[in-house]
């Protein structure tokens, strides 16, 4: 009997063990919402329809949301009276957009399954949708994340676009990232566009010589001024990629390796020793671009995630936590 009750407890332990460590992965909806993912890409080709913009979006609230602590949608609740500054509040955040978006998918999901999809895997899936309709790769991801209810801004520590490889790298790598993930995921910004103002020192009086930076082909210096102006009070936007910048494909790597990239860190990718490697692998082959963006982002929705037992919750409303944890 005693046997018998040791073995009991052994198997108890076993499947609380087990509980704790199930990995998130594909298919999670499949009994708790089966209309999850559908639900999620109709909302999504809905809005890309009127906006193909949401693409770029997305794919930066999805960096930002797991690049601060892990793919847990911190980054989409709002700040309170009584709370300090959120992640949202946070300088490299404040042109993320696309929450009204987030909350548009969230309504529908709780109309068909409450309390059961969480916002975490609606900005994974909402990506993954729109980088498939921006016309990259389809790619089947990975679900079963629970939501944060902590989002502080003093958190954000994000590499900034004037970071070297090896800075941007250090980042990546304390994530578990490696070379050849950043630049695949950097490779993101083949959508998007970046206020004049992250770039300016490039045009004109790089790093206080007074010269423009020479590693920027001169044409697209001459056009880049012309659109950014002189005026400190207007900041434009410019796309990131000046050859197919609401289309996703490696044409990015082909613009940067002829001296056409915008931000610093972008063009860095081409002329550092260690990158410049996995720019060209991109550059040469769309097919072989695709497959290394889907492993890194992946990799980047596994970042840190709450899961199972290990705490997070399920959020009724995005921008909110469900109620005050102690």
């Amino acid at each position: 009997m005693e046997g018998y009750k040791s073995m009991n407890i052994l198997i108890l332990i076993l499947f609380v063990s087990i509980s704790n460590t199930v990995s998130i992965h594909v298919g999670y909806y499949d009994r708790k919402c089966p209309q999850a993912e559908s639900i999620v890409r109709q909302v999504v080709e809905r809005k890309f329809s009127k906006d193909n913009s949401i693409a770029a979006a997305l794919l930066r609230m999805h960096f930002h949301d797991c690049f601060v602590k892990g793919c847990d949608a911190s980054i989409l609740i709002d700040s309170t009276t009584d709370t300090e500054a959120v992640e949202k509040d946070a300088g490299p955040n404040l042109t993320v957009r696309e929450f009204d978006l987030i909350d548009e998918i969230k309504s529908e999901l709780e109309a068909a399954c409450p309390k059961k999809v969480s916002c975490a895997d609606i900005i994974a899936l909402a990506t993954r949708d729109a980088v498939s309709l921006a016309g990259g790769p389809t790619y089947k991801a990975h679900t079963g994340r629970r939501d944060g209810v902590v989002s502080r801004a003093s958190d954000v520590n994000l590499p900034g676009p004037s970071s070297t490889v090896a800075q941007a790298q250090e980042a990546f790598t304390a994530h578990g990232l490696t070379l050849k993930d950043m630049v695949a995921l950097l490779g993101g910004h083949t959508l998007g566009v970046t206020h004049c103002g992250f770039f300016s020192d490039r045009l004109s009086n790089f790093q206080g010589t007074g010269a423009p930076d020479s590693t920027m082909d001169t044409g697209l210096g001459k056009r880049l001024r012309g659109v950014c102006g002189s005026d400190p009070g207007v900041d434009p936007t410019v796309s990131l990629d000046q050859s197919t910048p609401l289309v996703f494909d490696n044409k990015f790597y082909n613009e940067i390796k002829n001296k056409r990239g915008v931000l610093k860190i972008d063009q860095e990718l081409a002329l550092d020793r260690l990158s410049a490697k996995w720019v060209s692998n991109f550059a040469a082959n769309n097919t072989v671009f695709e497959q290394g963006f889907v492993k890194a982002i992946l990799k980047l929705g596994n970042i840190h995630i709450l899961q199972g037992n290990r705490g997070g919750e399920i959020r009724k409303n995005c921008r909110v936590v469900n109620k005050i944890k102690n």
